[in-house]
This record gives structure tokens, C-alpha cells and sequence, in this order.
């Protein structure tokens, strides 16, 4: 493995202390109990010829020949929430339960179908319950009547598999019996796919199959096979890493393409450099990142319309009801967070915490801890969420995920220094060192976030100086002005660094000023969209006949747009500047945004227009119509 620049900690050496991120977790977890195991089952047992024990699968995406994915979602999610340091041990107990029953009965299933498969969608030929892989191979893809992604459920079960594999000494037997499970459906992979000729390489290429190079990688970090190894590069597409890698903004070089069925690729080819040290495979993944964040992305870090990236820098012109499929920010913050470990630079660390806090945080239900398929950035919409056990798209499997991993990215370390990289309240702790920081924040209702440290630590601490910051970061150690020092490490705006002796209590306090930042589209000069510090605005426009629709395959949507009465004078969407040229208005946004502080949230008021419009942090409104862009003129 190459060596990262920063190292990650368990996420049983991290603890949620913020009340939104606390209940978000407390809901996912509650939601994993909830299952009937012997209904996600039930679609692997038919396959393998066994008695499915009076269950039939769930309905949904989990009846159709994507059927199974949700398990592999399920294991991940599972194994994350029994790491978790805020699961208690009651919900520890039911989860790790639930993971050595499923495993040994996964076992049992591909043991019966004696090929090491292991596959739960819906069986059209009960003679040959590898259909679908035929049928991709000849690239028949009628979803209903062929194939539908079949490589790309196997994606979700080896993460899975590896995701508890890698918890021996916790799990014990049921680790091992998962890695062995891996290591007999990786053998099978690489066994068909070593067969293939050129051509049907080609066609099994152009059907989209995840990550199967990511975790395929994975599986060999665990067994050292070459088999695993050849197998994970059967589904690295060079062709396609090159042309994208060469391609300039204005190319439109991602026009057309389906977003998550191709950012997993790029997660699989950075996995690559990290096995074999090939630079040329992380210089593939950066420049893939940058043209996705930089010319396809809206405000909240995410991307796409109705699944597809666009034209290069053509935002604007593609807001609807279908936009950014919660899964692309999803896959788009794996790639992100090894960058980071990779290169240190706050450029990911920064991207990391907009797509989080605005994206991630923002597709759960807080009430419900259903999350969304789509989230709108044309305005006059409103979020729409799964529900337990009739959906099960892809957002609701790496919802369960996403949401069990939460505090994954606010701290890292160096071999002596301790890199706080998220403000958000919560607690590391560094058992190789004896010692733990304990951060308490209430931003953005205060700009202020204090670290007490518990034991005793000789070293440096590191705290990210984020691109939103107003002025300097100031900082006080025990109550007095600390100098630091400033260390930059790539792009961003790097670190501020205190070394020394920090005993039992001490206590540092930041300052981070914030301040209202407009971001317009690269296609809507005066369309704007409005952050304080790292948070996006939403603008809030009513909750009249918030009526549901369909899309896709039984996709939930907001069926149409409306607007509240009198928010617009003149025309929907469209804010008249008084007195003040757009750019004059922009210039000087924080005059014209007033804070309104109330019980449970932070809300704007936007002044010195013709519209009658309130702001409140997007990542936490689910129950109105909003507008995150509007035209001003």
C-alpha cells in the first residue's frame, strides 16, 4: 500500500456530540434493527435452490433484477454502526447479531450454488441463475426483462463483506467466515471474467457495474490472491481514465454520461494507485474530481440532472425537480476523503465539508431518517424522502451508510500531530497516544468552537483554516492569544499549527468569523445562490399542495413547483435589486441579509429588494418549498 499523508482514525475512536448529528445516527441505527433478515435473504436462498423460510423479499427496486444490492448496503451500514462509539451496547449487541446471521447464512447460499455466486434479485430462468450476467455479456440491458446492473450488486455485497472482514477482532468468526465468502465470489468473478474475449471485455465495460475494481482491490489487500488483483483490473477502464484525463473544461468531455455509474470507476482506479503505486492512476482521479467539482457541481457539492452530467459549466440551464442524486455525493466523498489522506491539502478537506453538511446532512429526514433520491435546484420545489421498506433505491442503500459513518472525516493524524478537519461538535480519541480532544461547537449560531484535551499530549495540533473564514483565524490557549503557525499544503489555505505540551484540560478556543458568500452559475451571471460560512441557504417559499410524483423506476419526486403568495412582486424566481446594480448588491451581501435567531435555527432575512424572502439552513429543511438559486436583476 502507498503511504497516505494523513492517517484516519476508527470510528470507534469517534464520538458524535452535536444533537442533529446524534439523532441522524440514532435513526439510522434503529432503522437497521428494524428489518426482517429473512426477507433480504429470501431472494439469495431462491437463488441458491434453499428453502426461504416462509419470507418473501422485500418489494420495491429489492423485487426487481436489481434485487440484493440493499444487502450489501445493509452489511456496510451494519458493521460502521457496530464500530460506532455512540451506539450503545444493547444496539452493539443487535448488530452484530444480525451481521453473524447473515453471514453464515450467505455462507450457506453460495455453498449450495457451489460456484462461489452468492446473488439475490429475481430469478427469470430458474435454470441458470446467472442470467444476468450472460445477458450482460451479449449487453442485453432491458431492465425489466434482461439485466440491470448485476456487477454492480456484487459491488455492494464485497463492500460489505469487507467492511465486516475487517472487523476480526471484534466479530471474530464472523469476520473470517466474511472474508472467506469474499475471497469465493472474487475467485468467481475473476474465473468468468478471465474468459472473456475482447469484445465481450468491452461490452461488460460499457454497462455500469459500480465499483467492482474498488472493492475488488479490497478483497486482495485481504488475501493477497493474484486472482483478486487480475480480477479488480479487468474493471479498470484505462480508455476511459486517458480521454477524461486529457480533456480541458469546455471539452464536455462527461456530457451524456451517467454520473454514479462512472464516478465508482474512478474510485476503483485510485484504489489501484494505492495497491500498486501507479501515479498515473491518481493523477487519472484528481483530474476527474476537479472537472466534476469545478464544472459540473451546484452549491451543495453535488451533481448532475435526472443521473447525467451535462455540458462542461452548463448549470443553470439544467435545474429541475431531478437534480443530484443523493448516491454521486455519496461516491464523489469517497474519492474525496483518500485525496485528502493522499495529498493533505485543505482543498479536499473544504469540499469535503460543503458536500457533508449540504448534501449528505441535508438528503435525511430527521423525524423519519428516510433519505432522498433527488434533492432540486431548480426553485419552487421541495425534498422528498424514501420510505422503510417499499423503495430501497440505491440512496436509501448508501443512505444507510452514509449515515453510519458520519464523523469519518473531522479528525486525522500524523505520526506526532493531531489535524482537526471538521467543526462540528464531537470527541477523537488517540488511544496510542493516552489522549482525547473534546470539541464543543455551537456554530453557525456562534462563531466560536472550543477543545478541551483529556491526558496529556507532546505534539502538534493542527486545526484546518477553512476557505469561508472572514480574516484570520484567531485562537486562545487558556484563555490567552495563541501565535501559531501557519502551514499550507497544497492549494488551500492549510493549517494552523500549535506545538507544545498540552496537559489534562486545556483549553483552546477558536474564533471562526463567518459571513454570507454569493455564489452565482457559471451559465446565470445574476443567478445566485447564498452560503454562511459553510452552510447553504435555502430560501423558503411555502408549503402549498406539496403533492408527490414518480419518476424512473418508482423514484419519489416533487410533482411540480409553486411559490408561496406575494414572496415575488413581479415574476417567479426573479428578485429586483433596489437602488444597487446586481454586482453592487452582491459586493456587499452581508448588509443585506439580516440574521433572525429563533428556537431550533438560524434564518435570514433578505433586505433592500422587492421579494418578501427568509433563508434558514438548507441542510436541516425538509418540510417547505424552497429555492436554493435565484435570478436577481
Amino acid at each position: 500500500m502507498k503511504p497516505f499523508f494523513f492517517t484516519d482514525f476508527s470510528l470507534k475512536d469517534l464520538t458524535l456530540l452535536g444533537e442533529y448529528q446524534v439523532n441522524a445516527l440514532e435513526k439510522e441505527i434503529n432503522y437497521l434493527l428494524s428489518f426482517d433478515l429473512d426477507r433480504l435473504l429470501a431472494g439469495f436462498r431462491e437463488t441458491a435452490g434453499l428453502d426461504k423460510k416462509g419470507k418473501e423479499r422485500y418489494g420495491g427496486w429489492e423485487s426487481l433484477l436489481i434485487g440484493g444490492h440493499t444487502l450489501g448496503h445493509y452489511l456496510t451500514a451494519c458493521a460502521q454502526a457496530y464500530s460506532s462509539a455512540n451506539t450503545g451496547n444493547e444496539e452493539k449487541e443487535g448488530l452484530a447479531k444480525n451481521l453473524t446471521y447473515l453471514v453464515q447464512e450467505l455462507r450457506a447460499c453460495q455453498l449450495a450454488q457451489g460456484t462461489g455466486l452468492i446473488f439475490g434479485a429475481i430469478i427469470l430462468d430458474p435454470s441458470n441463475v446467472e442470467q444476468q450476467f450472460d445477458m450482460v455479456e451479449q449487453g442485453k440491458t432491458e431492465i425489466f426483462k434482461e439485466s440491470w446492473v448485476p456487477y454492480y450488486t456484487l459491488h455492494k455485497l464485497f463492500c460489505g463483506l469487507v467492511s465486516i472482514a475487517y472487523l476480526e477482532q471484534e466479530l471474530g468468526e464472523t469476520a473470517k467466515l466474511a472474508k472467506v465468502i469474499a475471497s469465493d465470489l472474487a475467485d468467481w468473478v475473476y474465473n468468468r471474467g478471465s474468459k472473456w474475449s475482447e469484445q465481450t471485455h468491452k461490452t461488460v465495460l460499457s454497462i455500469e457495474y459500480g465499483g467492482v475494481n474498488d472493492c475488488l482491490y479490497d478483497v486482495y489487500l485481504l488475501t493477497g490472491k493474484e486472482e483478486h488483483l487480475k480480477a479488480a483490473q479487468l474493471f479498470d477502464e484505462v480508455e476511459l481514465f486517458e480521454r477524461i484525463y486529457h480533456a480541458k473544461p469546455g471539452d464536455d468531455a462527461l456530457n451524456n454520461m451517467h454520473a454514479n455509474t462512472n464516478i465508482p470507476k474512478f474510485q476503483g482506479a485510485l484504489k489501484r494507485y494505492l495497491v500498486t503505486g501507479e501515479e498515473r492512476f491518481l493523477e487519472y482521479v484528481k483530474h476527474f474530481f476537479w472537472l466534476v467539482a469545478n464544472c459540473h457541481s451546484y452549491i451543495t457539492g453535488d451533481n448532475s440532472e435526472w443521473e447525467h452530467f451535462g455540458k462542461d459549466n452548463i448549470l443553470d440551464g439544467e435545474r429541475t425537480n431531478c437534480n443530484c442524486e443523493t448516491c454521486n455525493a455519496y461516491n464523489m466523498l469517497k474519492i474525496c476523503k483518500l485525496l485528502y489522506m493522499i495529498t493533505g491539502d485543505t482543498v479536499y478537506a473544504d469540499w469535503y465539508e460543503n458536500t457533508y453538511l449540504n448534501s449528505i446532512m441535508s438528503s435525511q429526514n430527521p423525524e423519519t431518517g428516510m433519505t432522498t433520491y433527488f434533492q432540486p435546484m431548480a426553485s419552487g420545489y421541495f425534498k422528498t424522502f424514501s420510505t422503510p421498506f417499499d423503495s430501497f433505491w440505491c440512496c436509501t442503500g448508501s443512505g444507510m451508510e452514509s449515515f453510519t459513518k458520519l464523523p469519518e472525516s473531522y479528525y486525522f493524524h500524523t505520526e506526532n500531530a493531531l489535524v482537526v478537519n471538521q467543526y462540528l461538535s464531537s470527541k477523537v480519541e488517540w488511544r496510542e497516544k493516552g489522549m482525547a480532544l473534546v470539541q464543543k461547537t455551537r456554530f453557525p449560531m456562534e462563531n466560536t468552537a472550543s477543545f478541551t484535551v483529556e491526558g496529556r499530549f507532546q505534539g502538534e495540533l493542527w486545526f484546518r483554516i477553512p476557505k469561508w473564514l472572514k480574516g484570520e483565524l484567531q485562537i486562545r490557549l487558556d484563555g490567552k492569544q495563541a501565535d501559531y503557525e501557519t502551514r499550507v499544503i497544497g492549494e488551500g489555505r492549510g493549517y494552523a499549527v500549535l506545538t507544545g505540551d498540552f496537559e489534562q484540560d486545556t483549553l483552546i478556543e477558536l474564533t471562526l468569523s463567518a459571513g454570507i458568500t454569493p455564489k452565482n452559475l457559471p451559465d446565470g451571471q445574476h443567478t445566485y445562490g447564498f452560503l454562511y460560512g459553510p452552510y447553504v441557504l435555502c430560501g423558503l417559499v411555502g408549503r402549498d399542495h406539496m403533492e408527490e410524483g414518480k419518476t424512473g423506476v418508482d423514484v419519489t419526486i416533487a410533482k411540480e413547483k409553486a411559490f408561496g403568495k406575494a414572496i415575488f412582486k413581479d415574476k417567479e424566481e426573479v428578485i429586483t435589486v433596489k437602488e444597487a446594480s446586481v454586482e453592487q448588491f452582491m459586493d456587499h451581501i452581508d448588509s443585506h441579509m439580516t440574521p433572525v435567531k429563533r428556537e431550533g435555527g438560524l434564518y435570514f432575512k433578505l433586505q433592500d429588494t422587492d421579494a418578501d424572502l427568509e433563508y434558514t439552513l438548507h441542510y436541516s429543511q425538509y418540510q417547505s418549498r424552497f429555492g436554493l438559486y435565484f435570478q436577481f436583476q
